[in-house]
């Protein structure tokens, strides 16, 4: 099985590859049967904003095999960059799409992140809406940075086809940048708060919303207290971030000196 490869977009110095939803599922699939590693990363306008403050967020993404445009504003901004995308690729619908191709192909997962309640009901309600897939292994997001070589050595001896992180920025990039490839499992995905939504405890925008870009303006009127002001921060970079790559590019980062991806094979 071989798939067309695809040169990525390079905006704000990230290389963005230019896939849709489908394009995304067909090479995890590829990448489980060849047992090769797949580290996926996705940015949005907050990751943008933050990347240039933080050396450790920007390594790790450019540690990735695929970094997608998780937010829409990336793909707006794509456009107004000339270098356009073709469709957003969310986090949580990536996960959503690999849960039902595991599902379909008996494929094995684990789950790493939230709290230990809120794992407890995503395994059940995973259990009980895709029962052809096989939870290999769980750990909740608790847990120290010295703790974090036993996580990785347990995922290791999952075995599992699909690793699934739902942990917060840049914790999850920085995990799956350090321990990736030493952790044996081809296809990795940082899902942020996908866990809360299938696990029930937080409601994802309407599709309207989602539609319009607008999923940041639903969780604002949903905790406005909480993100008001980290939204109108973050946001008003990014539009100033997008006419400054407008005017004057940034050039491609290099990538981290001690880069992980020298041997990305398995097999």
């Amino acid at each position: 099985m071989t798939l067309q490869a695809t040169e990525p977009r390079t905006m704000f110095g990230i290389g963005v590859d230019p896939l849709t939803l489908a394009e995304v599922v067909d090479r995890c699939r590829l990448a489980i049967v060849d047992h090769e590693r797949l580290l996926i990363g996705v940015v949005n306008a907050a990751k943008i904003v933050n990347i240039r403050r933080n050396p450790d967020l920007r390594d790790s993404l450019l540690e990735c095999d695929l970094i997608l445009a998780d937010g829409q504003s990336i793909v707006w901004a794509s456009k107004i960059l000339t270098t356009a995308l073709p469709e957003r690729v969310t986090g949580i619908d990536l996960f959503q799409a690999l849960l039902e191709m595991a599902d379909a192909e008996a494929r094995s997962i684990y789950l790493l992140g939230a709290r230990p309640e809120v794992l407890s009901t995503l395994i059940e309600n995973l259990h009980r809406d895709y029962p052809g897939l096989r939870v290999a292994g769980s750990r909740d997001g608790y847990f120290t940075d010295v703790q974090a070589p036993d996580v990785a050595a347990d995922i290791r001896r999952s075995g599992a086809d699909m690793l699934f992180l739902g942990m917060v920025s840049p914790k999850k990039e920085i995990f799956l940048g350090t321990f990736g490839s030493t952790l044996g499992v081809p296809v990795m995905h940082g899902v942020g708060g996908s866990f809360d939504v299938l696990a029930g405890v937080t409601q994802r925008a309407p599709r309207a919303w989602q539609r319009l870009g607008l999923e940041w303006a639903y969780r604002l009127k949903q905790e406005p207290r909480r993100l008001w002001k980290r939204y109108m921060s973050t946001n008003t970079r990014f539009v100033l971030q997008v006419l400054i790559e407008r005017l004057k590019p940034t050039p491609l980062w290099p990538a981290p000196s001690h880069s992980l991806t020298e041997d990305n094979s398995h097999g």
